[in-house]
């Protein structure tokens, strides 16, 4: 990662700390994708990387017209962008039952797809989809391993019967997220395999059409190994942990953080203004990475980010520095706007769409 692809040079008036997404970047990392995947319409995409409603619309230009999404208010953004077919990839649960009827009722241009692995839940949604006059298409929410929600691939077919005699939905599909963070290729490919296996079986046992299956690590894996849809999400951005991650992807970060140097505390060390109320603190680690610079992080805290250099010039304070930061989907909600840049200056302003959890419904 060089500086110079990152560096700002009408920044004087920009207000630190600040987002900045590079549609450069973002073309060539969509390009990649869609190489991988062969095809544009075979991308089932997550979009709470970016939250924005101008990069749905983007990527809609591109001819992907299929999203999935983690809350409401990222299903509508999605409709209001262009999106055709949206899965809302979150139990239902709660006022949210209501909330995607109402949904799928403003919309009725688009497809909306439900998904989930508890029979009350379900049967709560069939009930209120009944209420309204409709019959919501449904996917079973498949666990492979990441045991964070979902059905075993072995347990589908029984939980398919269960729910098949409810009216207020139609079972399709499997939405199979497997959260397969292994940095070996030859690992996670071999992992894929497996898991390709039980889904394959899952689907024959319940006789379904549409399969959605990976997340950015494994769905050049998938994209081998079956003809399933593919649903990558941080790539089209891409970060620091992913780029140092995964070497076998080869996607540019496209977003920095502006930040600017705040003091000199001491004669070794500097501190930014980029504390943990602007930049994801998550996952354990290293958070971010100053681009062009070696230094290493001391401490963090709300408005501070204190650094001591290891080798070169030292930052003057009020100097600007570019941060790519390790995990960009937390980051980018942090932001009520992303600042873009196209040529070393920036052009356009995007708001962060779906930050909140709620647009009109």
């Amino acid at each position: 990662m060089e500086e110079n692809i990152y560096r700002i040079d009408n920044a004087d008036n920009i207000i630190t700390p600040a987002l900045v997404y590079y549609p450069d970047i973002i073309k060539k990392n969509t390009d990649k994708v869609i190489e991988i995947a062969g095809s544009p319409e075979r991308l089932w995409p997550h979009v709470k990387t970016y939250k924005s409603k101008e990069m749905v619309s983007y990527l809609v230009s591109r001819g992907i017209h299929r999203f999935k999404c983690a809350t409401i208010a990222e299903c509508e953004m999605v409709a209001m962008a262009g999106g055709t077919d949206i899965v809302f990839a979150y139990p239902l649960v709660g006022p949210n039952i209501s909330r995607f009827v109402t949904l799928t009722n403003k919309y009725p241009e688009c497809k909306f797809y439900a998904i989930g692995d508890d029979y009350n839940q379900v049967k709560l949604l069939s009930d209120a989809a009944k209420e309204s006059g409709l019959v919501i298409d449904f996917l079973i929410d498949v666990n492979l391993g990441m045991n964070r929600t979902g059905v075993k691939p072995e347990s589908v077919p029984e939980f398919k019967e269960r729910i098949e005699n409810l009216k207020g939905i139609r079972f399709i599909g499997l939405h199979c997220y497997d959260g397969n963070h292994t940095s070996d290729f030859s690992k996670r490919m071999g992992e894929a395999q497996k898991m390709q296996i039980a889904v394959d079986k899952a689907k024959a046992e319940t006789g379904c059409s549409l399969v959605i299956i990976g997340g950015t690590p494994t769905f050049p894996c998938f994209a081998r190994l079956t003809d399933y849809y593919l649903s990558p999400g941080t790539c089209f951005i891409n970060d620091y942990g992913y780029r140092t991650n995964f070497p076998d992807l080869d996607f540019t970060p496209a977003a920095s953080l502006l930040s600017r140097v705040v003091s000199h505390p001491e004669k070794d060390t500097f501190t930014i203004d980029l504390g943990y109320k602007a930049i994801a603190s998550d996952p354990e680690g290293l958070r971010g990475k100053i681009i062009g610079m070696d230094a290493t992080p001391l401490f963090q805290s709300e408005e501070h980010w204190t650094f001591r250099m290891n080798e070169g010039k030292r930052p003057e304070i009020g100097e600007v520095v570019y941060v790519i930061p390790t995990h960009i989907c937390p980051t980018t909600a942090l932001y009520p706007e992303i600042l873009i840049a196209r040529n070393g200056m920036i052009s356009n302003i995007w708001p962060v769409t779906a930050r909140n959890r709620k647009i009109t419904i």
